[in-house]
């Protein structure tokens, strides 16, 4: 009998659900190949980064700028007037470089009333070094300021009336000793000036800045929440240097030298200067590579996922569509099974109501045939309520203290007229140590005729079946021992599956459910034991139940 195999429900929609996820995921997966290979080309990973440096170091100048700022504006409010007398000018800011150690020198200059008077920080007087600097730097002011004041002035209220605030900042290099020195200061209207060309200016001191005033620039710039670059595993290292001079003059802790990835030259108060930023032992470059290697390193690991994903999906559908196909063998087989036993019942039947037998002889066979008939179809509905009472989780096993010697002798005496009808040879081996054991008589009965009706069905012209029961250490074994086709080693484990039959032509010749097996494993299982088999094809079989002894279920009633 044949019958066409199609797909379940079930099947059709765990296939429509593995397109439903392995479309998507191809088209992510290739998308993300491609946006790689994109961000690889363009290099857009190097340029964000280069641009959160530039962002970083805009930061620095302007932070600079107004701590610069915030450092002069005291200064510029306590300026003197300018038309007081040149001591009180020079009282005023000497009082001045007292409070605001931060500037080597103050200068008030007018242009109008040709007066310059300067002051140099006291605390440098015994310092010929710092003296002499700090008098270059004021003699060299001295020269510019006749020509710059006016403009510098009108800058400086031109910036105000835009909203501007005072001060400005210069910077200049100043050469002492064959030395190029750098000098930074801010320069403002002094009080009482009005429209007049005059200036006030401080000079920053270059140990205050270096030591001081840019190290906590910096630190203020790494540590602040704005700073995009932030991270505490690796933050970047910024450092300051000249512009004529490649060499830090003011570094971050984390500086390790190197050339920079980003430079920005500053645009407010300290001219000439340059800021400067990187990451400590790695380049831009390297982050950019390392960023798309751990990217195609988890694209690959989400790919492996993926594939085991679409491998399991086909696994269970491809289970399941031999599951389709297994049932649907089943259901033509059980047909079979049913259909035989009830034709031979019904035909034997009408031949005995009809009463066309003449001896006695052929009523006791059609009488024998009718029994063996209905006990074949009781056994094989049995099998299927058990199985049905199995797939449910309700078979029920009922354990009580039985001799099992009694058990399996009585079993085999109602199979031994229909084994010997077969022309098998019989063998049947008891041991007479074995102890009373707790289990389910009918079941294991059941478990043990579903063997020997196996050997029967599966055996060729060496008819042979051999029924031992003994005792090993802590287990009893019951054998069933036949010289029939054999099970290959690569079906030995699946004959136990539910529905599963060998590919031997002989097993598809006969008829089964694909069931007794499955059933026995199921029972042997239950009773805290398992069955083996031991098979070579045309060798004949042996299948093996062992039952522990001292694991046995007490005597009651248990759910499978």
């Amino acid at each position: 009998m044949s019958m066409k195999w199609r797909l379940t429900d079930r099947s059709k929609m765990l296939l429509k659900l593995e397109l439903a996820i392995t479309v998507p995921a191809l088209a992510l997966m290739a998308f993300s190949v491609w946006n790689l290979k994109h961000i690889q080309r363009d290099k857009n990973i190097e340029a964000a980064i280069q641009r959160d440096f530039q962002y970083v170091l805009k930061i620095a100048d302007n932070k600079s700028w107004r701590k610069a700022t915030e450092l002069v504006e005291p200064a510029r409010k306590e300026f003197p007037n300018i038309h007081e007398s040149e001591a009180k000018i020079r009282e005023g800011l000497t009082r001045i470089l007292e409070q605001h150690p931060e500037f080597d020198y103050a200068i008030v200059y007018d242009k109008n009333c040709h007066v310059m008077v300067s002051v140099i920080q006291s605390n440098g007087e015994h310092d010929e070094d710092f003296w002499e600097r700090s008098q270059e730097a004021i003699n060299s002011i001295s020269g510019w300021l006749p020509i710059e004041a006016g403009s510098m002035a009108d800058h400086v209220r031109m910036m105000a009336e835009r909203g501007e605030h005072e001060p400005m900042f210069y910077s200049e290099w100043v050469t002492q000793r064959n030395r190029h020195i750098y000098l930074n200061g801010a320069y403002f209207v002094p009080p009482g000036a009005g429209d007049e060309a005059a200036l006030g200016i401080v000079s920053f001191n270059l140990d205050y800045l270096r030591n001081t005033f840019f190290p906590a620039v910096i630190k203020d710039v790494l540590n602040s929440k704005s700073n995009a670059l932030r991270n505490e595993a690796n933050p970047p290292a910024i450092m300051l240097h000249f512009s004529r001079d490649s060499e830090p003059w003011v570094a971050s802790a984390n500086w390790d030298g190197g050339k920079p990835e980003v430079e920005r030259s500053s645009m407010e108060a300290f001219h000439d200067t340059v800021w400067a930023i990187k990451y400590t032992g790695t380049t831009v470059a390297d982050i950019g590579a390392k960023f798309l290697r751990n990217n195609y390193l988890i694209l690959a690991a989400l790919t492996m996922l993926m594939i085991g994903g679409i491998f399991l999906t086909y696994r269970n559908i491809s289970r399941e569509m031999n599951l389709a196909r297994l049932k649907s063998d089943f259901v033509a087989n059980v047909s079979h099974e049913l259909r035989t036993p009830l034709a031979l019942i019904r035909l034997y039947a009408e031949t005995l109501e009809l009463g066309r037998l003449n001896s006695k002889e052929k009523y006791q066979e059609y009488f024998r045939i009718i029994r063996e008939e209905s006990e074949r179809l009781s056994s094989l509905i049995n099998n299927i309520l058990d199985f049905s009472r199995i797939e449910a989780g309700r078979k029920e096993y009922e354990f009580k203290e039985t001799d099992l010697s009694e058990l399996v002798h009585s079993t085999l005496d109602t199979y031994r007229f229909q084994i010997e009808q077969n022309g098998f040879t019989f063998e049947e081996n008891i041991a007479k140590d074995i102890p009373p054991v707790n289990v389910d008589r009918e079941a294991i009965a059941r478990s043990l005729l579903n063997l020997v009706n196996n050997a029967l069905k599966y055996s060729k012209d060496n008819k042979y079946i051999g029924v031992s029961l003994y005792r090993v250490n802590g287990t009893v074994k019951i054998e069933v021992k036949d010289h029939g086709i054999g099970i290959p080693a690569a079906e030995q484990d699946k004959i136990f599956d539910k529905f599963y039959r060998c590919g031997d032509p002989l097993v598809h010749n006969v008829k089964g459910s694909g069931l007794g097996l499955s059933l026995v494993r199921h029972i042997v299982r239950a009773h805290g034991g398992d069955v083996k088999v031991e098979s070579a094809p045309d060798k004949g079989s042996k299948f093996t139940i062992a039952l522990p002894l001292d694991q046995m279920p007490r005597a009651g009633m248990a759910t499978a």
